[in-house]
């Protein structure tokens, strides 16, 4: 007697294989040092750990998307800061598409989640954030109309992608 899995079926036993993981992982803080190999936008990055790049999504922050205004700045931003040096990542945990969710701190001690606060080309990610800290220097930056706080009307991010979607 043999049994035909559905593809739906073996999606939704590799998510669960996923979510396991995720919430498993011990929620001590870690940390890697690394070179950036790569900055896909404002807020990820690619760091070298172990012989292998990871993907890293910066914690606490969410900057423009690509397409959408100040995105490219944001990119280039970050990688003006990071690409090609040595940096160091803490987290703790992973987000449900296995990229590390950290701070990256770069070698003169600062830490570009953080700078891109205090540019104004992120929002404090308040959904997933709680870090009074970073409400602070997101609302410096907008007082300041800093970056896309210069903008009379700017849209988040998590607004500009359910927008996309619909």
């Amino acid at each position: 007697m043999s049994r035909v899995f559905r593809p739906q079926f073996i999606v939704v036993v590799l998510w669960s294989i996923l979510l396991l993981q995720v919430f498993c992982e011990a929620s001590e803080e870690r940390s890697f040092s690394g070179k950036i190999v790569g900055v896909s936008d404002g807020d990820t990055l690619k760091v070298m750990n172990e012989g292998r790049a990871e993907k890293v999504r910066l914690l606490g922050i969410d900057c423009p998307e690509k397409a959408q205004a100040y995105g490219k700045k944001a990119k280039q931003f970050a990688s003006d800061l990071a690409f090609g040096k040595v940096v160091t990542v803490k987290f703790s945990n992973r987000d449900l598409y296995g990229r590390i969710l950290g701070e990256v701190w770069l070698e003169n001690g600062r830490s570009l989640n953080q700078e891109l606060l205090k540019a104004g080309l992120a929002w404090w990610y308040r959904r997933y954030s709680k870090d009074k800290a970073l409400e602070k220097m997101e609302t410096e930056a907008r007082k300041a109309k800093k970056g896309l706080w210069a903008d009379p009307n700017p849209i988040p991010p998590w607004e500009w992608r359910k927008s996309k979607k619909n």
